[in-house]
């Protein structure tokens, strides 16, 4: 069944924005351009969606879908998708034995039960262990005191495979990815945890262990805030939490576009960047990040919620049209290289127009 499944998950698409009912919407090129910069906004802040701008983790009708993708890319190749690494140096004081420091669980578990008590509550064990009851999954994770994960309950088919860590049971309960950054005394810092089932072009494998600085060197014009870098990760570690957006151009709603495709698969129709102006379907790929910084652990949650707005929409609207095309027609050519818009950009502008 899971066999069948892989094979055919490529071809399922997430529902946009539009299709619908209370999903947060957000825009985040209102000025117009396209720009690689921070962007930090202070979490919360109001942006149109009312108790959702306050929430690290959003859940709207898409759950399903989003669920049943995390649980096909972990039975492809579970080391596809989550890495840990350098966990026992550095911050070894601050870390359980899965490589995660404690404090990114307990804070991924306590903003969930604030924020959704209806979905998940904690309870406490007479033995001391925990149990985190998720009513989205019908699981309850059982957790010792250090939420190290010990066993896992389910109403339905097991998991497979099995959950490796506690961070990989949370993640696979969520709409979001998950990456945590830590850094040693020295000032270094790496990526030291990621649990990436919806990449955009980029590979949990690959950055795994590597600083920011590495991390981000394939972004197009991001040599500015790469100089910045030792300043902008303590800022995510020691300052308030935050929110950024980025954002990019799709032709379906695949929320896995990771580089390497599942076998069997065509690799032109796996990327999602054939744009064909005689059956147009575009797509705005809006990431909602949220940074949570743990100073008392030298890291720092970095959350990625994936969204999809059709484009066929917004261009019934002047002023979102106009926005669009002014920022794909600000983007400089290495940013068309890199967004994979070189070939397909003037008939995408082209397309917009046509009202």
């Amino acid at each position: 069944m899971v066999m069948h499944t892989l094979a055919e998950s490529w071809l399922h698409e997430a529902k946009t924005v539009e299709a619908l009912n209370g999903s947060a919407c957000y825009f985040p090129l209102d000025n117009g351009r396209y720009e690689v910069k921070p962007g930090f906004i202070p979490f919360g802040s109001c942006l149109g969606n009312g108790k959702a701008d306050k929430q690290v983790f959003q859940i709207d009708g898409n759950f399903a879908h989003y669920r049943q993708v995390k649980l096909i890319n972990r039975a492809e190749r579970l080391s596809k998708y989550y890495q840990t690494c350098n966990y026992s140096d550095g911050v070894a004081s601050a870390l359980t034995r899965s490589g995660l420091p404690s404090g990114i669980a307990r804070l991924i578990i306590d903003r969930l039960t604030q924020e959704h008590p209806h979905y998940f509550h904690i309870e406490r064990l007479a033995s001391g262990d925990l149990a985190f009851h998720c009513q989205l999954t019908g699981e309850i994770l059982y957790l010792d005191a250090n939420y190290e994960l010990r066993q896992v309950e389910t109403q339905g088919n097991q998991v497979f495979p099995p959950y490796a860590s506690t961070l990989d049971a949370i993640a696979a309960q969520l709409q979001e990815d998950i990456t945590v950054i830590c850094r040693c005394a020295d000032g270094s810092n790496w990526l030291s945890a990621v649990h990436l089932c919806y990449p955009n072009h980029w590979s949990a494998e690959e950055k795994v262990g590597k600083d920011f600085t590495t991390i981000h060197a394939p972004v197009a014009g991001i040599d500015k805030i790469n100089r910045r870098a030792s300043a902008i990760v303590n800022t995510m570690i020691v300052r308030e939490p935050m929110v950024r957006f980025a954002w990019g151009l799709s032709t379906d709603t695949r929320l896995n576009h990771h580089p390497e495709a599942p076998a069997n698969v065509p690799i032109k129709e796996w990327h999602g960047r054939q744009f064909d102006q005689q059956n147009p379907r575009l797509f705005l790929r809006i990431e909602r990040q949220v940074i949570w910084g743990l100073p008392e652990y030298d890291a720092a949650l970095f959350t990625i919620r994936t969204y999809f707005r059709d484009c066929a929409e917004i261009k019934k609207d002047a002023v979102l049209r106009s926005k669009l095309s002014a920022a794909i027609q600000s983007m400089t050519q290495d940013s068309l290289v890199y967004k994979g818009l070189t070939e397909s950009k003037d008939s995408i502008l082209a397309w917009l127009e046509e009202v």
